[in-house]
């Protein structure tokens, strides 16, 4: 297959360098990627900025940009062919549940969901990654199962592998995305010249994350891979806004 391989951990990242490597053994790869840490980006495009492309000796081009305009920016203009599939990752950390909604690394893929085949993040659940070869061969066996019995186009796999050697995994798991508690307070504190700054802070707790969830499989040794749609709209609730609606 003709992949397009980004992330939003920057195009030398040691995920994405190994991911490169492995899917190389087997197939046609070209890396656009932002030129550094684009973490928490989610499906921002820049717009009131132009973007500058970087091609390196090894072929990889680094975009200062967001994952979204790397793969936008490759698929409209800056690559001369159509890659087949967009794989996004690998990863350091976990994109579980509620994190699906502000991951560079997930919006990356989606923004390839019209190519035709499933587009593919994956995430090594540690933030400071042991066993990348054991996600990249995980990613592997997902392109030989979609070459054989392809997804709809527009469907987006979430892939979360937990940090152990690819023979200590326990299975695969298709899940449902879990959801997290509220995030920690913010950190305020003071720069060096006495004004005030903001951390966000960390990811709030595991809340909905009992059997079924993303959550349940990688703490229970299991690949988590959870099918995702960019349609947003809340189906169940169409009649019933509807009639709430009827009396404005």
């Amino acid at each position: 297959m003709k992949i397009l391989l980004s992330n939003d951990d920057g195009c030398h990242a040691p995920g994405l360098v190994c991911l490169r490597e492995q899917l190389r053994t087997r197939h046609e790869v070209q890396v656009v990627a932002p030129d550094r840490n684009r973490s928490g980006a989610s499906n921002s495009l820049t717009v009131l900025n132009p973007l500058r492309a970087l091609r390196h000796d090894d072929g990889t081009i680094c975009v200062d940009g967001t994952p979204t305009d790397c793969v936008h920016l490759a698929l409209n203009g800056l690559l001369d062919f159509k890659p087949d599939i967009v794989v996004s990752g690998i990863n350091a950390g976990a994109n579980l549940g509620d994190d699906t909604l502000y991951s560079g690394t997930v919006a990356a893929a989606m923004e390839g969901r019209h190519l035709g085949y499933s587009a593919i993040a994956v995430s090594n659940v540690s933030h400071s990654p042991e066993h990348y070869e054991a996600a990249a061969r995980v990613v592997l066996r997902l392109l030989e199962q979609i070459e054989r019995d392809p997804l709809p186009g527009d469907t987006i796999l979430n892939v979360n592998v937990p940090d152990r050697p690819f023979e200590a995994l326990q299975g695969f798991e298709v899940t449902r995305a879990g959801n997290r508690h509220r995030a920690e307070e913010v950190l305020k504190s003071r720069d060096p010249r006495g004004r005030t700054i903001y951390w966000i802070g960390a990811a709030g707790a595991e809340a909905d994350c009992g059997p079924g969830t993303d959550f349940n499989a990688v703490a229970s040794g299991r690949v988590s891979i959870t099918p995702l749609l960019v349609d947003l709209t809340r189906h169940s609730m169409l009649e019933r806004v509807g009639r709430w609606a009827s009396t404005l």
